[in-house]
């Protein structure tokens, strides 16, 4: 396969994978309590997705350097999709428990497979050295159009099947209440999944793998983990990427929980809030993929990818201390400033991603690619998870934004100085693990 079929893939890949989850992130929590489900109890269903994703990152990633890419992601298609079935059907409590903690799992198992199985072909048709952030930059881009265009559909649909002949009220009584307006989106959701899981059997063709028993996963996956945390340890560009990633983790917490509430107060009515707010993340996410797009053309203009990430990381920090300056105040110029940090945010963190990724690529080896990937997933979300608590502890106000705006101006910091050239995939970082079966 050439490199541009395997970009073109790879695209595919990344917008059939996060278009379901863009589809119930607007319904999904009103669906929940439009099941009866308390707050406390909806906190919890999230609480499973985390740890869920969170205790199986590493796993997961070692499983798909043992097993294949393929394989892990067939694995990830078939558990969002039972997990949408759950969700969009469930009535009950422990249910939706089960559904979120297998999006979890799902989460976990996708974080490596698809983007290891691009730089591997990409690799394969043109060497070691082969140009990887056009690619990695359309796959960030196809993410966040994704998302943006899921949250909007998802968001549109039991509005929508509410006018005319009320074809939800319809829905409804027909299925004795099992499938509600707000279920339509996350069962589609679960329908595009099957579409993902054919597509990857079909279109993502890699070498072929000598077969390997249960015992040697067993003994394959943890080898893999251990030299994906060795890496971590040992190598002080990886090293900076994943204390990057980590302050982009406390960026994005701060952001999605202050922001719901920042819009609320500004609209003056919740429901405005909501439909406000929607609007909003449809146009992070348009700022999301608008920098992962323009991730190549910042690594020209700065010089390399590690000035790159300096001045996407640097936008993302004065973002969030622009929203910080404004987050006291009402009118039209605070909230023009604000929602210009909103975007910057986006923007930046958007150019930043693919050209850390390109530097992460350049260190590790095909053997434990996706690990590497699990590592730095794993880095993002337990950034997530430590600065939430502090965010939603302080008082209203500029505070709980500085939060998010001093962790990433510290990573941003951690780029000032210059990359060091990135070593041949002869000499990569990561030691290739003893693979199952082999002397």
């Amino acid at each position: 396969m050439d490199v541009a079929a395997a970009r073109r893939r790879y695209v595919m890949i990344c917008a059939l994978f996060w278009l379901p989850l863009g589809l119930a992130i607007a319904p999904q929590l009103l669906l929940f309590a439009e099941r009866g489900m308390t707050l406390a109890a909806i906190a919890g269903f999230f609480a499973a997705h985390s740890l869920t994703a969170a205790l199986l990152e590493l796993p997961t990633g070692g499983l798909s350097d043992v097993l294949g890419r393929r394989a892990v992601l067939v694995a990830a298609g078939l558990t969002d999709l039972a997990a949408f079935a759950l969700l969009g059907l469930g009535t009950d409590a422990w249910v939706f428990v089960l559904g979120m903690a297998l999006k979890g799992a799902g989460r976990a198992l996708s974080s490596g497979p698809a983007e290891a199985w691009y730089v591997d072909t990409v690799h394969a048709a043109a060497g070691p050295d082969a140009e990887l952030r056009s690619g990695l930059a359309r796959g960030g881009s196809a993410t966040s159009a994704a998302l943006a265009v899921g949250t909007l559909v998802g968001g549109a649909l039991p509005w929508l099947l509410g006018l005319g002949p009320d074809l939800g009220a319809w829905l409804s009584r027909a299925t004795s209440g099992v499938v509600l307006p707000l279920s339509v989106p996350v069962l589609l959701a679960a329908a595009v999944d099957i579409v993902f899981v054919l597509y990857v059997l079909t279109a993502l063709p890699e070498p072929p793998r000598t077969p390997v028993g249960p015992r040697a996963v067993l003994r394959g996956v943890p080898a893999t983990i251990v030299s994906g945390v060795r890496l971590a340890g040992g190598d002080a560009l990886v090293r900076r990427v994943l204390l990057g990633v980590a302050a982009t983790g406390a960026a994005f917490a701060a952001v999605e929980l202050l922001t719901p509430g920042r819009v609320a107060d500004l609209a003056g009515d919740p429901e405005a809030g909501a439909v406000l707010f929607a609007g909003l993340a449809c146009a992070g996410y348009v700022c999301s993929a608008l920098g992962s797009h323009l991730a190549p053309l910042t690594a020209r203009l700065t010089g390399g990818s590690g000035r790159a990430v300096l001045a996407g990381l640097g936008a993302g920090a004065g973002g969030l201390l622009l929203l910080a300056a404004t987050a006291s105040a009402a009118g039209p110029v605070p909230v023009a400033l604000g929602a210009t940090g909103f975007a910057l945010v986006h923007l930046g963190l958007g150019a930043a991603g693919p050209n850390e990724n390109d530097l992460l690529h350049r260190r590790v080896t095909s053997a434990g690619r996706a690990t590497a990937l699990s590592v730095q997933s794993l880095a993002l979300q337990l950034a997530c998870a430590l600065a939430a608590p502090a965010v939603g502890a302080l008082p209203a106000g500029p505070l709980p934004w500085l939060v998010g705006g001093v962790a990433l101006t510290a990573g941003t910091l951690l780029w000032i100085r210059p990359v060091p050239a990135p070593r041949a995939a002869s000499e990569a970082a990561l030691p290739e693990p003893v693979r199952p079966g082999a002397a």
